[in-house]
């Protein structure tokens, strides 16, 4: 049944004028000029018993239409229609809403869990700003470090975005749009959301978040192919050649840690820049750094360690592959026709056009050949968020309609290459930047490049709102860096840091280490006894955890179920809708990080139920509880219900 009171109080603004985005680094400058703005009046209505059409004018007569249909099962879709004589650059659909109502979603954020009161842009970019960082350091020199500082929303921009929200009255919007857009929830009573194209809404309505969420993957599809090798403990990252992947993995074994994998981002050359050590990209064997790595690679598979690597949709100007696809044509484009070339940290780089169907084949088939016909078991297929607006493509489209499918079209060449290899379920690959179809062609996520630090905004914080926004946006599981990435000036890893991101890690989908852009300046997995120690802990946790770990995968991709979910989403309290630094591990585990600098006591919210400490086996109830956290006892609980509960608590003390 359609509901004509809520429907006839949607207003439409239509405008007239101008955008201007500029980028630098994978950021950019948002100029958007309104030239007219129109509020329309409902001039009309026809409606039945599944569907409705509104009649939007202004003065001149008929503008546009809304049609609204009704699918079953609390699901609708509505189209806005604008008559062919009267285009406009932007429009606007104000949706009533409730003062009290919260908001979740848009894809990934780090500095917000609970979007009302904010404005989202719906653009996929670089989310660690240069000139950001750069404040932030000097903040730094002249105040010291500032963990809980926080920029105004507007200031940051992410990997990952999708238009889609969640409320927390138990109904999803999500928009079929590709080009720029922004949902406003600054306002108590409105919601708007405004389109660079003519939009078609999908709205969905549930009794239960779990039902949501699966009606959600109904409209988004969910990913799919983990391979099962990932749950059997931790992924190192261990760069600089064959010798020293030996001597790493000697080491942590001496000290009990279980390998599932060796992740080698240098494995096709280094580049040593003024951000750090950074990968060549060459996207072939460096058979000089790492000798050998065809014959060892197998070697490691045989005792159950798998091989991964690094690939980027760039080239870099001095590798061979570069030349060929420039020769061929295969560049992305400039104004003037030569291959536009972006900045990248501190050097310049060519990018493929995947619009162009045989650059597109040319690219999957390096990964084909150099990559998985190497032995590589997975990568990090990085970026996607760099696709300049002023660029020309080859198949024409323009670039301001494609920029936010590109990181999807990315993951997309991955995961064909996998496929068809033959090897889908057994490759593992993962992928920072995101859009809507990123859901149906990336194998896994991760939250980007943290700064190694404990800011609630960029630092060890800023995963688990990233990671629950993501999961309420449709994409069910992601993990992060153990231990950041971004390393600059005075902002370096300490041994702390390190620790509390492994126990936070231990209880996720991924438990993957990082060296971090300057290595030699971040605290590293083996620096310690303790540090080994510490490793050795939380990967026998999560390698235990394989059971309750693959049976909440198992959900996620059957019904789009975050792995890593919300409080509110089991728990209709109202602390919960607020809780942005705790999260449920599955139904049954919560999980409260230690996200504080020398804190050795966690102030944990729990909601009403029976709770156990996985580590000391106190019981606990529901509320607010001063919890005794040093380092190796991460405030964890399981559902004293829960039928995992002797399996959980066995899983952390073997």
């Amino acid at each position: 049944m359609i509901d004509m009171e809520w429907i006839r109080q949607i207003q439409v603004i239509v405008e007239e004028g101008t955008n201007r985005f500029t980028m630098s680094r994978g950021s950019f400058v948002y100029k958007q000029k309104t030239n007219k703005r129109c509020p329309l009046i409902l001039s009309a209505e026809e409606s039945g018993e599944t569907s409705a059409r509104l009649y939007y004018s202004d003065p001149s007569g008929t503008v546009c239409t809304l049609d609204f249909t009704s699918e079953g099962d609390g699901m609708y879709r509505i189209a806005l229609s604008v008559t062919p004589e009267k285009k406009f650059l932007r429009y606007t659909l104000v949706l009533p809403s409730d003062a009290s109502e919260r908001f979740y979603g848009c894809g990934e954020t780090y500095s917000k869990f609970n979007l009302k009161g904010e404005k989202v842009r719906i653009w996929v970019a670089e989310h660690q700003n240069a000139s950001r960082i750069s404040k932030k350091i000097i903040r730094g020199k002249i105040f010291g470090p500032q963990p809980k500082h926080i920029l105004p929303f507007g200031e940051y921009e992410s990997y990952y975005v999708q238009p889609t929200y969640v409320s927390s009255k138990r109904y999803f919007i999500h928009a079929d749009v590709t080009s720029y857009c922004e949902f406003d929830f600054r306002k108590e009573n409105t919601t708007a959301l405004m389109f660079n194209e003519e939009p078609v809404l999908h709205i969905g309505h549930a009794e239960s978040f779990p039902e949501l969420s699966r009606k959600l993957a109904g409209v988004l599809g969910t990913p799919k192919d983990l391979p099962d090798w990932i749950f059997d403990g931790a992924i190192l990252a261990v760069q600089e050649g064959t010798a020293r992947i030996e001597e790493k993995i000697a080491r942590a074994r001496e000290a009990g840690v279980p390998i599932c994998g060796i992740w080698s981002q240098d494995w096709c050359g280094c580049s040593r820049t003024g951000f750090g050590y950074q990968v060549m990209w060459s996207w072939k064997w460096d058979e000089e750094l790492y000798p050998g790595l065809d014959e060892k690679i197998a070697e490691w598979k045989e005792e159950g360690i798998r091989f991964l690597g690094y690939i980027n949709p760039f080239m870099a100007l001095e590798s061979d592959l570069y030349r060929e696809a420039s020769q061929k044509g295969y560049c992305v484009r400039d104004r003037e026709g030569k291959d536009y070339l972006v900045k990248i940290t501190t050097f310049p780089a060519a990018m493929i056009d995947f619009t162009n169907p045989d650059a597109y084949r040319w690219y999957k088939e390096v990964i084909k050949t150099n990559m998985i016909g190497l032995g590589l078991s997975g990568w990090m297929a990085d970026f996607g968020e760099y696709l300049p607006v002023d660029c020309v493509l080859y198949d024409g489209s323009d670039p301001y309609q494609v920029h936010n499918e590109w990181p999807a079209i990315w993951a997309k060449c991955n995961r064909e290459a996998v496929e068809e290899c033959g090897k889908a379920g057994e490759i593992f690959f993962f992928t920072r930047a995101g859009f809507t179809d990123t859901i149906r062609q990336s194998v896994m996520m991760w939250t980007g490049d943290q700064h190694v630090d404990w800011s609630l905004d960029d630092g060890l914080a800023a995963v688990i709102p990233a990671t629950l926004s993501l999961g309420l946006s449709g994409y069910p599981y992601a993990h992060s860096d153990v231990g950041g990435y971004t390393t600059m000036f005075q902002m370096k890893r300490s041994e702390e840091l390190l620790q509390r991101w492994e126990e936070m890690n231990a209880f996720s989908p991924v438990f993957r280490t990082h060296e971090g852009n300057q290595p030699m300046n971040n605290v590293q997995f083996d620096d310690s006894p303790a540090l080994l120690t510490q490793l050795s802990r939380m990967a026998r946790a999560h390698r235990n955890l394989k059971h309750y770990l693959k049976d909440c995968i198992r959900e996620a991709q059957e019904d789009g179920i975050p792995v890593m979910r919300p409080l509110f989403y089991h728990y209709d309290e109202e602390p919960a809708y607020d809780e942005m630094f705790e999260y449920l591990l599955g139904r049954d585990l919560l999980v409260a990080p230690v996200i504080e600098e020398k804190a050795v006591y966690r102030e944990v919210y729990l909601p009403e139920d029976q709770w156990i400490h996985l580590y000391t086996g106190d019981s606990y109830d529901g509320g607010r509880h001063s919890v005794f956290a040093p380092i190796g006892r991460p405030p964890v609980f399981v559902r004293k219900d829960s039928p995992y509960a002797d399996e959980l608590i066995q899983a952390v003390r073997e």
